[in-house]
Order: C-alpha cells, then sequence, then structure tokens
C-alpha cells in the first residue's frame, strides 16, 4: 500500500544548520562503506526536526519575485548602531568554492557585489578562500581583524565549532558580522543566514520516495560524507520515515564520486531489485541513473538536487524524481543584508530563506529559463536580473 505519510545561532540546534551540499569530490575515494547503522541520537534532535518540519509549510514574508530577501518567522534585529555614510569596505572569509554549488553561488555573489558597488553601498569586498581548511579560515578571519581596514564581515564558516571564536573575535571589534550558509555556536552576528535546514531536506525527499513506493521496497541511500551535521540531518531525517514507512533502506557513503556510485547501485542491482534512490546532495546523481541502464534495470523512484545535470537527465528519462534545493540563492543575501545594515535597517536574527524542493511540473519551467547555463549550474541560483546575466554563468566564469 502506498502511504502519505526558533533557535538561535547560539543554540546547538540552529548552530547545525550546516550546509554542503553539492560537497567537493575527491576521485581517489575508497570503496564506499555501507554504514548499516540506523539514525544516531548524535545528529537526531526532535525539537529542530520539528521546527524545521514546520517551517516547510510557513509561506515566508518579503517579496515573491526575490525569494533572497525572503524569510520565515523573522525576529527583527536592530541595526541603528552601525549606521553609516558612503561606500564601505566588506571583507569575506569564504570556506571554498570546491564544489559546483559553491561556484554557482561565488559566481552569483559577486555580480551582487558589482551591483551595490554601482550603487555606492559597498566600496570593495576582500576575500580570501580556506579551501575546505579550518586553520587557514581561522588565520584567514584573524588577518582581516589585525588588518583592521574592514567595516563589516562576512563569515560563511568551514565546520561550526572550530570557527566560533574566531567569528567572535570578529564580533568584538565592534563591526557587524553576517555568518552565513553555515552556522557557528555563538549569537554575535548580527544575522545568521541559511535555508529552512537539512532536516526539511530529509523530510522532503524520504516523503516523496515513501508516496511513490510500496512497504517493503528498497532504497539505497548515496551519502556524500559522515560527520557533516547539515548532510547526518539530511539523512536521519530519512531513515526515520523510512523506518516508520516499512521501507528498506540501506545507505554508502561515497564523495559523490560517479565510479563509486555506478559500483555501489551495480552491487546492489546484482543482489535483487532497488526501487528507489535517495541522496544527501545531487552530486553524481546522472552517474546513479547511468547505473541503472547500464544493467538494463528499470528506472527507480530517485530524489536528486537542483543542479542541472540531474534536471536533464530526469527530463530526458521520464523517471519519477523530486529535485531537493539547498537554495543557492542564498548568496546574495549577505550582501543585501550588508546594504541594509549600513543604512540602520532591521534585518532577521536568524534569517531562514525558504527551500523549496522542485517537482515534476515544475521541472520544464526550470529548465527553460536556465536553458544554455552547464550542467553545474543549479536552477534556483536567484540571479536572473544581475548584471551579466546569462553570460557569466554561462561561461562559468569563476572570479
Amino acid at each position: 500500500m502506498k502511504r502519505s505519510l526558533k533557535a538561535t545561532v547560539g543554540l546547538v540546534g540552529a548552530a547545525s544548520l550546516i550546509l554542503l551540499a553539492g560537497c567537493t569530490t575527491d576521485p581517489s575515494v575508497e570503496a564506499p562503506q555501507e554504514t548499516g547503522e540506523t539514525a544516531d541520537a548524535e545528529w537526531f534532535d526532535q525539537e529542530l526536526y520539528d521546527k524545521q518540519d514546520q517551517e516547510r509549510g510557513i509561506e515566508p514574508e518579503g517579496p515573491a519575485d526575490q525569494p533572497y530577501l525572503q524569510a520565515i518567522e523573522p525576529v527583527m534585529a536592530d541595526t541603528s548602531e552601525y549606521q553609516v555614510d558612503g561606500a564601505q569596505k566588506l571583507c569575506f572569509a569564504n570556506a571554498s568554492i570546491s564544489n559546483p554549488w559553491r561556484q554557482t553561488g561565488w559566481i552569483t555573489m559577486n555580480e551582487q557585489l558589482k551591483a551595490l558597488q554601482d550603487s555606492g553601498v559597498i566600496s570593495e569586498m576582500e576575500t580570501r578562500d580556506a579551501q575546505d581548511n579550518d586553520d587557514t579560515q581561522i588565520a584567514d578571519i584573524d588577518y582581516f581583524i589585525a588588518e583592521g581596514n574592514c567595516d563589516g564581515f562576512i563569515i560563511s564558516p568551514n565546520s561550526t565549532a572550530a570557527m566560533t571564536p574566531a567569528v567572535e573575535r570578529a564580533c568584538e571589534t565592534g563591526k557587524p558580522v553576517i555568518v552565513f550558509d553555515r552556522g557557528v555556536q555563538t549569537d554575535c552576528a548580527v544575522t545568521f543566514i541559511h535555508p529552512i535546514g537539512g532536516f526539511a531536506w530529509g523530510i522532503d525527499t524520504a516523503e516523496f520516495l515513501i508516496d511513490n513506493l510500496e512497504e517493503g521496497d528498497k532504497v539505497v541511500a548515496l551519502r556524500i560524507l559522515p560527520g557533516v551535521d547539515v548532510l547526518e540531518q539530511r539523512w536521519a531525517a530519512a531513515e526515520k520515515l523510512f523506518d516508520e514507512a516499512g521501507i528498506e533502506a540501506v545507505d554508502y557513503f561515497t564523495e559523490g564520486d560517479p565510479a563509486e556510485i555506478k559500483k555501489v547501485i551495480s552491487d546492489e542491482l546484482a543482489t535483487g531489485d532497488v526501487q528507489g534512490v535517495w541522496m544527501d546532495a545531487g552530486d553524481g546523481a546522472v552517474a546513479a541513473i547511468e547505473a541503472f541502464e547500464e544493467a538494463g534495470a528499470d528506472y527507480p523512484v530517485m530524489t536528486g538536487e537542483d543542479e542541472l545535470s540531474f534536471l536533464r537527465k530526469w527530463e530526458d528519462t521520464g523517471m519519477t524524481a523530486l529535485a531537493p534545493v539547498y537554495s543557492n540563492f542564498q548568496w546574495r543575501t549577505p550582501l543585501l543584508a550588508a546594504e541594509k545594515i549600513f543604512a540602520g535597517e532591521e534585518v532577521p536574527e536568524e534569517w531562514v530563506l525558504p527551500q523549496s524542493p522542485i517537482t515534476e511540473d515544475e521541472r520544464a519551467d526550470f529548465l527553460e529559463r536556465n536553458d544554455g547555463m552547464p550542467d553545474g549550474h543549479y536552477a534556483k541560483f536567484g540571479g536572473e536580473d544581475l548584471p551579466g546575466y546569462p553570460q557569466i554563468w554561462q561561461d562559468r566564469q569563476i572570479p
């Protein structure tokens, strides 16, 4: 039978909304390991699960055509102490641009920067890239502090606990600090910007698979990395719902490597039918589908991501699928938040952006909107009104 089935940055729950969607693919990855474990209490947080589940159904406040300015149930922060005149210098400590999701966002962020430079809000944004290394990012933040030339800080943390003291040091300068996409365990930042979170992703995807499968069907879960909280939360939510629905789910870590993904799927198909594929990030989604084709097996019910390679393969095959989203347009929001802060306007203390999957009914529209974009581009990048559109994204010009 088929079945349907406010916390602050300083709280561990909210701080664990960390993002590593489209994680770095390492071609030297060892053979994947099936975890064979149930949802771990270290990662499953019932309060945060319930919060994100509820937020999925809340209509965000803000302009309908500007999702990067929308917010879910915002609690506003007074920023009048930061009001200044003239163009201001921002300092951006970025975790990395090591995967297609982050590269797409970085392109969009730089185009938003050009617009704010043209309007006289920002003079420049000095950026340091930590290349996925905690020690490097700590040194980057401390460099900015010692330099003393930052009118405001934007920080996309590489990890949660390790970055917390450095973020606090930036706050101690008295300049506004904006944290986005991954959290830290302090509430000293003026605003923390992020989509709803990992549990919401897990609920969206698991419910879709459950609705389209039968009790007793088998799902192979392809996971990128262990120990990354938002990814662990995606799986913890999905595993909980699969267990409750009587779906047999086995999970493997693959680091998104296409060869390893194909091996996992091929090995599973050799032992029996696989009715569903669940992914905690879209890297390698096409490889998973190709493994079914090469085995001559029926296409599975599948969840991938809003990367265009998956959307295009989904359209070509006609398979039953869903594209969950960890809203890439969030890369615009920190700069727009800085504009508001420098003007002394209120911003949400925790800026929760909408996070809505792309359904079959919406797929054609998003493919049409992104016609001509490369496969590594993300459909919900939200930069259509920015300078350089569409050429900069089509050419994949990484600043």
